[in-house]
């Protein structure tokens, strides 16, 4: 449904303190009074190009950025697959091909990034970690060429997920690295895209993420904690790759998320009382598709079969009016600046928001022009759905590799 109208101006509802000023709250209207402006401007210019999606910016933003980083970039040092895959994946959901020389570069840096033993660095020499390991597969499975995918030591992969492995079932995030959901669905998310899973590498982990869902419905990163969206997304998507999201109440988390897209600004934010962040666009309204689905396969017969469970819309709204930088690339909100973890998260809410179903149920929600419509995103790995299939077809003629006794036993 191209053309979509914009959420209504009734449908907004500002924060209300009751009299008691907190710095939370102050924090929350300073943004929802610069949201306003925002709102304002958009509503007395009537010109349907407030609704534009800035591609040829974003893509040069992108473009240089594959090649050439400030010097903002140093801390991010022990990220730089993270970099390749924000990158690449920002650029698929534009639709823009990635140049062969530049895919082979991508493809040469990895695999310098590639440990002896096993998974990935945060760059040439680094020690392995479960982040940048997930990053660059994910970053190879977008390339999806013989090359990309021949980077990939599937064998040391799994003896490096078994070394990470707890007997509670959950996994460190590097050796002698701490343990929270985000290492459980890293591990899940290259396992199943690469064929490594395993009954035994996972043998207690569903139970273990399980046991994160606390009494606000979402999940923490660990038992007992805060729930997040972070962690929420992560752990929700390592239990559809593991079938067991059944474990969890489905019901309660559902209403824990719904709870998170602000009422006034669209957009979503991580945690209760906290402020609306363009990121979340896709760390929680990525879990709407994945909770349809396991809802839709109980049954439930209150389910659209057209919309997800949330204002698509509005958070459409949110991203095109209040993310987008001038001179390209995405944001938190109005007054941070652009980076590309943001333009990342944003453009794939974005698409989340924009496509529902697939196949015979796919309907399609743009806001503004037709020419804002991004390329649909996988919502479990987030890289397209294609490129999904495409590396699990090519990882299902290799065999499951034979761990070494001593990184199974641990």
């Amino acid at each position: 449904m191209a053309g979509a109208s914009p959420p209504p101006p009734g449908g907004r509802r500002r924060l209300r303190d009751d009299g008691v000023r907190t710095p939370t709250s102050a924090e929350q209207t300073k943004v929802e009074d610069i949201v306003q402006e925002i709102f304002d401007a958009c509503k007395t210019n009537h010109h349907a190009s407030q609704f534009v999606l800035q591609r040829d910016k974003h893509f040069h933003y992108l473009k240089r950025g594959l090649r050439q980083l400030t010097e903002a970039y140093e801390c991010l040092d022990a990220s730089r697959p993270w970099l390749c895959y924000w990158i690449l994946h920002s650029l698929e959901l534009l639709d823009e091909p990635i140049p062969q020389s530049v895919a082979s570069d991508v493809c040469q840096f990895l695999s310098r990034c590639q440990s002896p033993q096993g998974g990935f660095g945060g760059g040439p020499g680094q020690l392995p970690h479960l982040a940048p390991t997930y990053a660059a597969v994910n970053a190879l499975c977008i390339i999806g060429t013989e090359e990309a995918f021949g980077v990939i030591d599937r064998k040391k992969l799994l003896e490096y997920l078994h070394s990470l492995k707890q007997p509670d079932g959950s996994f460190l995030m590097h050796v002698g690295g701490e343990v929270d959901v985000r290492s459980a669905y890293c591990a899940a998310s290259v396992a199943s895209l690469t064929n490594i899973l395993t009954p035994a590498l996972f043998a207690g982990t569903a139970e273990w993420i399980a046991r994160c869902q606390n009494w606000e419905g979402g999940i923490g990163g660990v038992p007992g904690m805060e729930a997040h969206g972070g962690y929420t997304f992560c752990g929700m998507a390592a239990l559809v790759i593991l079938k067991r999201e059944h474990l969890l109440n489905l019901r309660s988390l559902l209403h824990w998320v719904t709870g998170r897209q602000m009422c006034f600004e669209g957009g979503f934010q991580g945690r209760c009382n906290k402020l609306v962040d363009g990121c979340y666009s896709f760390w929680q309204a990525g879990l709407l598709p994945l909770l349809h689905r396991a809802l839709h396969a109980r049954g439930d017969a209150a389910l659209s079969m057209a919309h997800w469970m949330f204002d698509q819309s509005a958070l459409q709204e949110y991203i095109l009016l209040c993310c987008q930088c001038p001179a390209g690339g995405l944001l938190d909100k109005p007054g941070k600046s652009r980076d590309f973890y943001h333009t990342c998260y944003c453009l794939s809410g974005l698409a989340i928001a924009q496509h529902f179903g697939s196949g015979d149920l796919h309907h399609e929600v743009i806001l503004g022009v037709p020419e804002n419509r991004l390329h649909a995103t996988h919502p479990v790995y987030n890289i397209a759905p294609e490129k999904v299939v495409r590396a699990v077809m090519h990882f299902l003629q290799q065999p499951v590799p034979s761990p070494e006794p001593a990184a199974a036993a641990e």
